[in-house]
């Protein structure tokens, strides 16, 4: 319990530290986030790589070259002193974990070491029963406290909130903590989720008072959050993070911040904040020093680009291989082209209109426009991907919706579309997933101004080429996906909605008839039916 008494006196990160006299302990923490399945390599803009591309050297990731990256790594940090964490969100995102499911992770994350796994939103997306199966099959804790199992039969008593794990004959304090979103953007039944910043000061103070002075804490919940959690508790005294894809560095350009980005605690004490991308692409690497008093007193590192640089280990790859089998005689079928890249990236289609969005939000809407649909909604949540020019696969579609939805029909009013573009803007700060693309429809939202406030100017189709003012008090059907129908991403006025039916044709198979109807080749576009202020 000393932490709390060192407001005054704490050593603070800055250019140059301050060394105290006691005995240091240095932990270099090793760590990915958001890896989605993504076994294999992926192209610059995290689209699916191709061996000619791969050959090419312009390729980045797969969970060859990752296992290869880490090994090297942790085998050059003397005496062991190494952890190798994820952040969450290792289900969902590619074929391997569409035919595989949560097997094709426990598999292959058995063999490259890791100590702890977070958990993410998205490994509930199959329910509790797929979560169960990775937890039995892994091993390796896996960790989230922010959250009440107690309902569920499986998962009850299978998973721990915090660990403590002793390296370099230190004990190490690991706290998991996951989106108190989870209940709207995935499936986890009766698994309940609460307040991250209260039961992560619960779960820090009980460490400390056991003699526990350096904590970790391994998120899923956002950079923001993080961010907020570092300023708003005394004993975390570092954070891995996840959710958010994003991309720390003091290098890599477009990067959201340094690495690691630091963030002043109540006490007075810096707290360094960590996060790794996506996808595998880059591995995070930050060394933390302690002093005695479990104050850390140096804080610095970059994650590696993982590229063509790096060898991909051998054996990895000939599991791959063989996985690949299955897959690939069902996606390699070419069902059409794309003059141009279709734009599918969670930084443009979860704030902005998108082409990926477009063909979505268009391939749904013409599907079911013969019995009075006339708007789409469709979630950037749901878009995985993108699809560069050139030919578009089965296994590309796949990939860019991974989630198996199906086409989705509600009647709500025209307050209710309102309402629900409201709810598609109201975290965009976030980057979160509920971010509306549509057809049938264009909106103006203003994002200086508050949740809840930012919609404007919504306009539907009128006679012909026109556009007219939505009425509110008008009936309107609207087609989405079932997830979305059935108020995930917080679309609850679509799961109030009248006349719902969720059991239309798988998504992916709509958007290639779509593209099959269109002649085979598509040219992606943008005609501004968003307009952002």
């Amino acid at each position: 319990m000393k932490k709390l008494l060192l407001g005054a006196t704490a050593l603070t990160l800055c250019a140059g530290f301050s060394t105290a006299a006691h005995a240091e302990f240095t932990l270099n923490i090793l760590h990915i986030n958001d890896f989605h399945s993504r076994f294999d390599p992926i192209t610059g803009s995290d689209s699916n790589c191709d061996a000619e591309t791969d050959a090419k050297g312009e390729c980045f990731g797969g969970i060859a070259r990752l296992k290869t990256i880490i090994d090297d790594t942790r085998a050059k940090y003397e005496a062991g002193n190494s952890l190798l964490l994820s952040a969450g969100d290792n289900f969902q995102g590619s074929l391997y974990y569409t035919t595989y499911k949560s097997k094709v992770v426990s598999d292959f994350f058995n063999q490259m070491g890791f100590d702890v796994v977070a958990t993410g939103n998205h490994e509930f997306d199959d329910g509790p029963e797929e979560f169960l199966k990775f937890i039995e099959a892994a091993e390796f804790p896996i960790i989230g406290g922010n959250f009440d199992v107690t309902k569920d039969e499986g998962l009850r008593g299978k998973i721990q909130g915090s660990i403590v794990i002793e390296v370099g004959g230190e004990k190490i304090g690991i706290i998991g903590a996951t989106t108190e979103d989870t209940p709207e953007i995935a499936s986890p039944g009766d698994v309940e989720f609460h307040d991250v910043i209260q039961y992560v000061r619960g779960a820090s103070e009980a460490l400390d008072a056991a003699g526990v002075n350096k904590i970790i804490l391994l998120s899923h919940i956002g950079y923001n959050e993080d961010l907020n959690v570092a300023a708003s508790l005394p004993l975390v005294d570092v954070i891995v993070g996840g959710h958010s894809h994003t991309l720390l560095s003091n290098t890599a350009e477009g990067a959201a911040g340094p690495y690691p980005t630091m963030v002043t605690n109540p006490v007075g004490v810096e707290v360094p904040v960590v996060q790794a991308n996506q996808y595998g692409k880059y591995l995070g690497d930050i060394a933390i020093t302690w002093d005695d008093n479990g104050t850390v007193t140096k804080a610095e590192g970059e994650p590696y680009l993982i590229d063509a640089s790096v060898t991909a280990n051998e054996d990895f790859k000939g599991q791959l291989q063989t996985l690949l089998g299955p897959i690939e005689e069902m996606t390699s079928q070419v069902i059409g082209t794309t003059t141009d890249k279709l734009e599918g990236s969670r930084e443009v289609c979860r704030v902005q209109e998108c082409s990926m969005g477009n063909l979505l939000a268009d391939a749904i809407l013409d599907r079911v426009a013969d019995q009075g649909v006339t708007i789409a909604f469709q979630n950037g949540g749901g878009i995985r991907a993108s699809i560069d020019a050139g030919e578009i696969t089965v296994g590309d579609v796949l990939t860019v919706l991974p989630f198996s939805n199906t086409l989705a029909t509600v009647q709500i009013s025209g307050a209710d579309v309102i309402e629900a573009l409201e709810n598609g803007t109201s975290d965009i700060e976030n980057g979160a997933g509920r971010f509306a693309q549509v057809a049938g429809l264009k909106y103006t939202y203003t994002l200086a101004n508050p949740a809840g406030d930012r919609i404007s100017d919504v306009l539907v189709k009128g006679e012909g080429d026109t556009w007219v003012p939505i009425d509110e008090d008008a009936t309107y059907t609207i087609v989405t996906n079932n997830y979305v129908r059935g108020g995930g991403d917080g679309y609850g006025t679509f799961a109030e909605g009248d006349k719902p039916y969720d059991f239309g044709p798988p998504l992916e198979q709509v958007v290639a008839e779509y593209i099959a109807k269109l002649g085979g080749e598509y040219t992606p576009y943008l005609d501004g039916r968003i307009t952002v202020k």
